[in-house]
């Protein structure tokens, strides 16, 4: 098989790359060149999406049996649209990966594939979706820009030729946002630790590597079609997260489980302050049977967490981004809130 690989060189797409040369698969990576080189067997592209000089060049570089788009998350909808429109005629399918972002619901309510998508079209530029300066409801921004990227993909492919992924979390080696590597770093340290929420908490991470593989296997599909792709239901909990954590960095620290009232009340930043803590009653509810029935596997969370630490341990560093720097909470307001809880505790 014949792949092209829209982005290929960091996280999710260097995922895909290594996982289809694995599989013996021709891979060529089409990147801006920033993001450090392309694995070794793959064929680089250098050039910007949003260039058309670029992407004719590109199209006339090869043909291929699928593209893979895993680097449009700052694009416009039209500018998806113009680079698949411009790629259809040398590819025989197309798989975006999106995010469960795209749905009306996220995170407020249980999602499935049947679930309402935001509006978005896929022509759309940069700023649709952008709150207005009196706007007080939901910031559904990124989700609109996600859907019209959708609409984009299938405007360009159609139903039979599409597969869209709609991932929720992503974890694992080489991760650029910072959530495991933070929650790492923080066992490594050891002591007492706020550990948010509910032990029993579901969650639902999904790891790269396993994302990257249901990828490809889309290639070879029959038909599209659209997947949630997520851990099942019931994979793992928090305690199982953060336990791992502990056991990996080899430190005797004492979770020490906060109710999320005494969270909200410290006014802790959801889903960054403690990465993976949420409240919304949506937010680990996403149904993905139907990606499992499909052949998506889903490994144990603790191989996940083994993984990254390994590869942070081995000097692994990720590509710089600025999502990075928005995660964890200050040692300050951890210790304070962990004095709360013990003074709740003997009143």
């Amino acid at each position: 098989m014949r792949i092209l690989l829209l982005g290929g060189t960091w996280f999710l797409g260097k995922a895909v790359a290594v996982a289809a040369l694995e599989r013996g698969w021709e891979v060529t990576t089409f990147t801006r060149g920033k993001s450090g080189p392309a694995p070794l067997g793959a064929r680089a592209e250098h050039g910007d999406r949003t260039v058309p000089e670029d992407l004719s060049r590109l199209a006339r570089s090869g043909e291929w049996d699928a593209v893979i788009d895993t680097s449009a998350s700052a694009l416009a909808p039209r500018d998806v649209l113009a680079g698949a429109s411009r790629l259809e005629p040398v590819a025989g399918r197309y798989v975006y990966v999106s995010t469960v972002n795209a749905y009306r619901g996220w995170p407020n309510e249980p999602l499935s594939e049947s679930s309402e998508l935001l509006d978005g079209p896929p022509d759309a530029d940069i700023n649709y979706g952008q709150l207005t300066v009196h706007w007080d409801g939901p910031d559904w921004y990124y989700g609109r820009q996600k859907a019209g990227a959708e609409r984009a993909a299938l405007a360009a492919f159609g139903e039979e030729r599409t597969s869209i992924l709609r991932p929720g979390v992503i974890l694992g080696p080489q991760e650029y946002v910072g959530r495991l590597p933070w929650w790492l770093r923080r066992a490594q340290k050891g002591g007492t630790i706020l550990a948010p929420g509910s032990r029993v908490q579901p969650i639902q991470p999904v790891d790269v590597r396993d994302v990257a593989e249901f990828a490809l296997d889309q290639v070879t599909a029959a038909r599209g079609d659209a997947f949630n792709v997520t851990a099942p239901l019931g994979h793992a909990t928090m305690e199982d997260f953060l336990e791992a954590c502990l056991r990996v960095t080899g430190v005797q620290g004492q979770l020490v489980w906060t109710p999320d009232d005494l969270l909200l009340e410290f006014e802790v930043a959801q889903w960054t302050e403690l990465p993976l803590w949420r409240t919304n009653k949506g937010a680990w509810a996403v149904d993905s049977k139907k990606a499992h029935d499909a052949g998506l596997r889903s490994r144990p969370i603790a191989d996940t967490v083994a993984a990254t630490w390994e590869w942070l341990e081995s000097g692994g560093m990720p590509v710089e981004h600025p999502r990075w720097a928005e995660h964890g909470i200050d040692p300050a307001t951890e210790d304070e809130i962990l004095q709360a809880l013990a003074r709740r505790s003997v009143s």
